[in-house]
């Protein structure tokens, strides 16, 4: 396929400023469901807020006080990086720390929902995402509760106390993305630290076991440095690649031992015209059934499209007001993304045609402001993490909702090695 549509006048792009058991409870009961928020039905006029969802309120549960002492009086939800449902049981959220709560708000209010909303950016008070002098907005996060796991119900079932402290130094925020491979039978979570320019992969009770990057050094040497890192996908022979990333302009290829292989991409040469294989921010990837690499190109507000040796196939506009933040393609074989720059939830098939969206800006529930991560679990339900909310919100399909408009399933290890 050719290149369509690649001319384009780049756009100011919107930055986000944005070892170790695992500590875990007992295992989940399923519990009920906290009741569903769904706009009433309307005779005349009137929009469908929330696609054929409808929000799980009170989702999650606030997180309980510790054994160490570390209470949450005058605490709420941080930025939210990532989100993964690797069973509708077992949510995997990987937050960037804790925020305070300004005197009189409500106990556990998330950021986009205080008056006046606050925005959860993430980064140390005085510091910009790379490190540099910043005015300084007086308030600052705690490294706490960064990774943990809730059930359906929103309960906290498992976390990661011993995890906490390697996300803690100058330029740190946390997490920017976490996931399992969809063809490793051991379940390993990798992490992937942008502003740490690190990419962590554990096993399933929290051990070790790898380490891409050299921490808070920043650079593009194979696998050595990477410039912000942004996601990770998975072959089914279980080579990877990494998008990498803000600062970075390249995908870089792995095979299974993490021994790397290649990379390609460079900054555009004309800023204003920008071409194939040429980047401003590598945010997100995922592989297709017929193995193509389809990356986000956020800050060029594009999707570009490669084979597995790198080479360019395809490309297209996601609008003028757009900033594609996450995709998945699901097994169906479409491409879902979630967009912070009109805060909706997009389908395309794999040819780019647009096919469906909804969604829009805001923080109430079901609103939307910088839904950088997006996941689906086996019973339909979808997660977004907010990084500017501060929060993961849940959906839940709407009785009867139309099969095409619901996000698709991910391709999971337990599906897969059903298959093959």
């Amino acid at each position: 396929m050719g290149a369509r549509n690649w001319s384009l006048t780049v756009m100011p792009e919107l930055m986000l400023l944005a070892s170790v058991v695992l500590t875990s409870s007992p295992a989940s009961r399923a519990e009920p469901l906290p009741p569903a928020s769904a706009a009433p039905p309307q005779e005349r006029g009137g929009q469908v807020e929330f696609g054929p969802y409808e929000v799980v309120e009170n989702w999650p549960l606030p997180l309980p006080d510790g054994a160490d002492g570390v209470t949450h009086a005058g605490w709420t939800w941080g930025s939210v990086g990532a989100v993964f449902a690797e069973t509708p049981d077992r949510i995997w959220i990987a937050q960037r720390g804790e925020l305070p709560l300004p005197p009189g708000a409500k106990p556990w209010t998330p950021y986009g929902m205080l008056t006046p909303p606050r925005v959860a950016t993430g980064n140390d008070d005085g510091l910009s995402a790379t490190c540099q002098p910043a005015e300084k907005r007086g308030w600052e996060r705690r490294y706490h509760h960064v990774i943990i796991v809730v059930d359906r119900s929103g309960r906290m079932v498992q976390q990661w106390p011993q995890l906490d402290k390697i996300f803690e130094a100058p330029c740190g925020r946390g997490p920017h993305k976490i996931k399992m491979s969809p063809y490793d039978p051991e379940r390993h979570v990798w992490i992937i630290d942008d502003q740490l320019h690190v990419i962590y992969k554990f096993t399933y009770d929290g051990q070790l076991v790898m380490t891409l990057g050299t921490k808070g050094q920043r650079g593009r040497d194979g696998g050595r440095l990477f410039d912000r890192p942004t996601d990770i996908a998975w072959l089914p022979d279980v080579t990877f690649f990494i998008s990498d990333g803000y600062g970075g302009t390249r995908v870089a290829k792995f095979d299974k031992d993490g021994t790397f292989l290649m990379d390609w991409g460079t900054p555009p040469k004309d800023p204003k015209n920008p071409g194939p294989n040429e980047w401003n921010t590598v945010h997100s990837i995922a592989i297709s059934n017929d193995r193509r690499l389809f990356v986000v190109d956020r800050g060029h507000r594009r999707i570009q499209v490669f084979d597995e040796r790198g080479k360019f196939l395809d490309m297209w506009t996601t609008g003028v007001r757009s900033q594609p933040y996450t995709h998945l393609i699901s097994t169906d074989q479409f491409l879902w993304e979630a967009d912070g720059g009109t805060n909706r939830v997009v389908k395309y098939d794999l040819n780019g045609k647009y096919l469906y969206g909804w969604g829009g800006p805001g923080g109430l529930p079901g609103q939307m402001n910088g839904p950088h991560s997006m996941t689906v679990d086996q019973e339909g339900n979808l997660y977004l993490a907010e990084v500017f909310n501060g929060r993961v919100q849940k959906f839940r399909p709407k009785p009867g909702a139309d099969p095409a408009k619901l996000v698709g399933q991910e391709l999971r290890y337990a599906a897969n090695a059903a298959r093959n």
